[in-house]
């Protein structure tokens, strides 16, 4: 495996899942792949349980780890192609990407989208110039369009907790007060469309993703309609892609609470973290036993460690 973006990356998701069960069960078993090999992981934007997870993951590996946060540790990196470099950016990507690529074996790359230009965000140009010039595999730990490990993890705790062979899954969009990027909705519909779930998803009309991810889902926009019967409720906000970046709505009737938790199959509450409590899911939600957001957390180490062993086994 020479990179991890998408579900197609990472191959047959039934054996992914065994990987991730086996990693989980004896997370030191495989040290001797990540003997004398190196990580570089690059974080353009900052981060809590992406960082540690992945780290931890490739420590169980038996990996060395090195974490480099570009607007702290490094220069500033200019992107374009064709400039003057007169400006703040004194190192050019071309450059930098092989010499980090001469100091390890898997390179994982964290940047956001900008919300500046919808072509720029969705052709991936940063995270594809890595996989173009670094020469080492390379981990997506969350880009413009999608956050494939927060996925991965998403389905393994989904595994984890079913109780039906089939499970109702709903992707719930939800208020918050700034503009979020789509790529962890982006992921989760990419990522359950391969899996044996019937998802919905259902958010407020101008929240529509992108089109190359929703074909064939069900979109409901009555929430509590959606919620119906669900075994999985998973809650997101993220900006409109219509209207690129915008927040169009920041409406609390769509926070999701106990009333309408209530209309579910005793769902389990599903949230990738960090939550604003009482804007994007109330208290009595998140605080119930029925809420799984830390054993979600929790796998984020399961989903990193089965993709690194992947990419380590194939060097």
């Amino acid at each position: 495996m020479k990179r991890f973006l998408t579900p197609s990356d990472i191959g047959d998701l039934e054996q992914a899942l065994k990987d991730a069960a086996e990693v989980k069960k004896d997370p030191y078993g495989h040290q001797y792949l990540g003997k004398n090999k190196t990580a570089v992981l690059i974080f353009f934007n900052s981060s809590l349980r992406t960082r540690l997870s992945t780290q931890k993951a490739a420590a169980n590996l038996g990996m060395n780890v090195i974490v480099l946060d570009i607007n702290k540790d490094g220069w500033q990196l200019e992107t374009e192609f064709g400039v003057v470099m007169d400006g703040d950016k004194p190192e050019h990507i071309r450059e930098a990407v092989p010499v980090i690529g001469q100091y390890c074996d898997i390179i994982a790359v964290r940047s956001f989208a900008k919300f500046e230009d919808k072509e720029e965000d969705y052709s991936e140009r940063l995270l594809n110039q890595f996989i173009q010039f670094s020469g080492k595999p390379v981990i997506s730990m969350e880009s413009a369009t999608r956050h494939p490990l927060q996925a991965f993890a998403d389905l393994v705790t989904i595994e984890e907790h079913r109780k039906v062979k089939r499970p109702k899954v709903v992707l719930t969009w939800a208020p918050h007060p700034k503009a979020l990027p789509q790529a962890v909705p982006n992921s989760f519909v990419e990522w359950m469309k391969e899996a044996d779930v019937d998802l919905t998803v259902t958010h407020p009309e101008g929240y529509e993703l992108a089109p190359e991810f929703m074909e064939g889902v069900h979109v409901e926009y009555d929430q509590k309609k959606a919620f119906e019967g669900a075994d999985f409720i998973y809650a997101k906000s993220w900006a409109s892609f219509s209207e690129y970046g915008k927040v169009l709505s920041t409406d609390r009737s769509w926070t999701v609470d106990e009333e309408k938790m209530a209309l579910t199959n005793d769902a389990k509450f599903m949230h990738c973290l960090p939550v604003r409590r009482n804007m994007v899911v109330s208290d009595g939600v998140i605080d119930s036993p029925n809420s799984i957001v830390i054993e979600e957390a929790a796998n984020r180490v399961v989903s990193a460690q089965a993709v690194l062993k992947r990419m380590l086994e194939n060097l």
